[in-house]
Order: structure tokens, then C-alpha cells, then sequence
């Protein structure tokens, strides 16, 4: 009974720790962009944004990181074999970046806080999608476990995945663009009138 108690809790945990990671990075994105607005809006949007940053980030997505890590050593421990399967070790492989991208963000959210963050927005969105391609490996790996599928099925889904984050990325381009082609005719309107 503790097996299915801990296995309940580690995926309410893995549910609220990607939640807020994914969140969290679009706020990073948002954040970023503030810097672009004319003032009183630059300063608001950047004070609003740190705030939300920190909540996320100390109420929402580092309790999920805990309940899922405490979850899974107590699912390690009612069943211990399973720390001799392979698919095991290649799922703690992506937890463990999983944890470093977590606390990077942490670092991120410290910077952006000072007013130091180099990355650009466009940045941002590429990272936000590391979250979802390790998300996706380790789910293969929690429910196929040892006998991961290869066959085309395997290659259609992996293929939609990154589709999916090629198409966010185009998108984000094509609104970046249009925003750059929106404020350069607002220049240009006073240069005419004039």
C-alpha cells in the first residue's frame, strides 16, 4: 500500500514541478521583454514579474521538485529492485539534469531580480523546451521501462514532439517580427505627418 501512496504523490509532485517550470521560464521570456517597453510600464512590468517569479518559483515549482524527489526515494525503497534496471538509470540520468535545470532557473530568477540576465527572449524560448523533451524521455522510460519502443509509432511521436517545438519557435519568431514591423510604421506615421 506505501508503493501506491508514493507513486500517487511522485506524479501530483511531477505534475506541479513541470507546471511550474514551464510557467516559470514564460515569465522569464515576459520579464525579458518588459525591458523594451517605454517607462512608467518598463519598471511596472519588471517589479510584477520578479514578484510572480519568486511565488512560482518558492511556492509552486520547488515544493513539486521536493514531493516528487521524497515520493520516488520511497517508491525506491518499498521496491529496491528496480534500482538494478537499466531504464531506471537512464531515468535518474534526465532527472538529475531535470534538477539542474530547476536550480539554474533559481539562478535566473536572482539575476533577472539584479538586472544582470544576458539571455534574450528568443533564448528563453529555446530553453523553455528542454523541459518538455525530458519530460518526454522520462515518461517513455517510467511506462515502457526496459522495453522502450523503437518501431515507427516511437518515431511519429518523437517527431510530433519536436514539431511542437519547432512550430512554438516559429511562432514566437513571427510575432517578434510583426511587433518590430508594428513599432517601426508607428516611427514612421510622425516622420509623415511632420
Amino acid at each position: 500500500m506505501a508503493y501506491t501512496w508514493f507513486k500517487a504523490f511522485h506524479i501530483i509532485g511531477v505534475v506541479v514541478w513541470f507546471a511550474g517550470l514551464f510557467y516559470l521560464v514564460r515569465l522569464f521570456i515576459y520579464h525579458i521583454e518588459a525591458e523594451q517597453e517605454p517607462e512608467p510600464a518598463n519598471t511596472i512590468l519588471k517589479n510584477q514579474y520578479q514578484i510572480m517569479e519568486k511565488r512560482l518559483f518558492n511556492i509552486i515549482t520547488t515544493p513539486g521538485m521536493l514531493v516528487t524527489v521524497v515520493c520516488a526515494i520511497g517508491l525506491l525503497v518499498t521496491q529496491p529492485n528496480f534500482l538494478h534496471q537499466t531504464w531506471l538509470h537512464f531515468k535518474l540520468g534526465f532527472v538529475a539534469l531535470l534538477l539542474g535545470y530547476h536550480f539554474y532557473c533559481a539562478r535566473l530568477v536572482k539575476l533577472l531580480e539584479q538586472g544582470k540576465c544576458n539571455w534574450t527572449s528568443q533564448q528563453m524560448r529555446a530553453m523553455n523546451e528542454a523541459p518538455t523533451l525530458m519530460l518526454v524521455v522520462i515518461v517513455m522510460l517510467a511506462v515502457f521501462k526496459n522495453s522502450l519502443p523503437t518501431d515507427i509509432t516511437a518515431w511519429l511521436i518523437f517527431g510530433l514532439v519536436i514539431l511542437m517545438a519547432v512550430t512554438i519557435q516559429l511562432y514566437a519568431k513571427k510575432r517578434r517580427l510583426d511587433k518590430e514591423k508594428q513599432l517601426a510604421q508607428m516611427e514612421q506615421l510622425p516622420q509623415q505627418e511632420a
